[in-house]
């Protein structure tokens, strides 16, 4: 007699959020123990450096290019590495579990190194250097988008005297966050020192790159099912 049994279920671990989160974090440590010559000096020769639009080309060499992501793993406050971090896990750890770590991996780096290229024309100096993820993690966003357009995020509201926690569709929150980009970007590009349209190129990259591929993850969903 031949009976079906389930097999036990397979658990993949999720390791590239946690991984570029441990990353920043170590790196923020480390540099927190350096005198302020040294930190600068590291930010300095690890940080993308702007240029003029017409010299884009120089942006390319190895050494340059290769700033492009080192600069994601470093950030110059804690608040501006807790904002980040905060925002990779909640957008990260969703779109890692459709994608997949490497890909998720792929995405991040990517992302972050193309907005941060994007951010090193818009500047009006050539002398400007740019750090933070925020450019990868808003590359995560647009995914998770383009991955889960009925999801729906907590908020917290204040309400009367009240703090209350609100569940809203998730597409009219990034949507205000993308037009805040826009009007930011619109003041100035680096009106309150962020690179806003690192914001906004990581974020169209990806949502693209995201929607090209989210019909085939469906599909692959839905043959390990």
């Amino acid at each position: 007699m031949f009976v079906d049994a389930p097999g036990r279920r397979h658990v993949t671990w999720r390791w590239a959020t946690p991984l570029v989160l441990v990353l920043c974090v170590g790196a923020f440590a480390l540099l927190a123990f350096v005198d302020r010559a040294t930190h600068d000096a590291l930010l300095l020769r690890w940080g993308a450096l702007s240029a003029a639009a017409a010299d884009w080309r120089s942006l390319l060499q190895p050494e340059r290019a290769a700033t492009l992501v080192t600069t994601l793993g470093l950030h110059s406050s804690g608040t501006h590495l807790l904002g980040n971090m905060l925002f990779l896990l909640v957008f990260g750890l969703p779109a890692e579990r459709a994608l997949g770590s490497w890909r998720l991996l792929a995405l991040f780096v990517a992302g972050g190194a193309l907005s941060n290229f994007v951010a090193a024309l818009s500047m009006d100096r050539p002398d400007r250097v740019i750090i933070g993820a925020s450019g990868a993690v808003s590359t995560l966003i647009g995914a998770y988008l383009a991955l889960f357009p009925n999801a729906r995020l907590g908020v917290v509201l204040p309400l009367g005297l009240w703090l209350e926690f609100v569940r809203m569709p998730a597409v009219a929150l990034i949507s205000l966050w993308v037009v805040l980009q826009l009007l930011f970007t619109w003041a100035g590009p680096s009106f309150g020192a962020v690179a806003w349209w690192a914001h906004l190129a990581g974020f169209a990259f990806g949502f693209l790159v995201a929607l090209a591929v989210r019909e085939s993850l469906a599909r692959r969903s839905r043959l390990r099912a």
